[in-house]
């Protein structure tokens, strides 16, 4: 009598961490959508011009829904920045690390990580979709200091993973002019923000491509032998 008294009990528990389960589930699945559309809606015309009525109109959820995974604009703009600065990470880490595996010699291996960007840029029909970060630094009396903080640890971040590559392709080619490799860094960010914009105002998807490949150029001269 224990044991079906068990057996019973059993078969309720697991059929309760299975529905559990599935509405963690459906509850992550359905953030993911809000996030998206989110990020789509605020890229096109900005995060001020976007509504709560509209992410929860084309995500089909009620407006509790949406209150259920995040308390407000704020809130959803946080996970909005955490969710793309943590892409950014994932997409470059594959390019450069696929580069790496390529070719183990620094300065060939970012070169062709270039290429492998621009290659991705100019893959998109449409073009870049645009880039979170600025579209908060344009807008940033909407928001507090904690999603500045976010973003400035983004911009830190690219600045950063580059300067460790420069740094390391310096101290096997010494670069050909006296250029500081923090500002190098940051070029490279300031041409990939640039072609966005660029790529925008002339409608040429392909524009920051180019720019990423003129980039790539201007790295190769800086770090090439020099003929003597």
């Amino acid at each position: 009598m224990e044991m079906g008294w068990m057996k019973l009990y059993q078969g309720y528990s697991t059929r309760g961490t299975k529905i559990c389960e599935e509405t963690m589930r459906k509850g992550a699945e359905t953030k993911e959508r809000l996030l998206s559309i989110a990020e789509t809606a605020i890229l096109a015309k900005g995060f001020g011009a976007t509504s709560i009525e509209e992410l929860i109109a084309e995500a089909e959820i009620t407006k509790s829904g949406f209150f259920y995974h995040f308390k407000d604009k704020t809130e959803l703009a946080r996970a909005l920045i955490h969710r793309y600065l943590e892409n950014d990470e994932v997409v470059l880490d594959d390019l450069f690390n696929r580069a790496r595996e390529l070719n183990d010699d620094p300065l060939h291996a970012f070169l062709i990580g270039l290429k492998l960007m621009a290659e991705m840029m100019a893959d998109l029909p449409e073009g870049h979709p645009g880039c979170l970060v600025a579209t908060i630094c344009y807008q940033e009396r909407l928001f507090d200091r904690e999603i500045h903080e976010l973003t400035r640890s983004g911009a830190i971040a690219w600045r950063d993973r580059f300067v460790n590559v420069l740094n390391e392709i310096s101290e096997i080619y010494p670069p050909n002019d006296d250029v500081d490799m923090v500002e190098v860094a940051d070029l490279i960010s300031t041409i990939v923000e640039g072609g966005i914009i660029m790529s925008k105002a002339l409608k040429e998807p392909k524009k920051l491509a180019s720019q990423v490949m003129l980039l790539r150029s201007y790295i190769k001269l800086l770090f090439s032998p020099r003929l003597t």
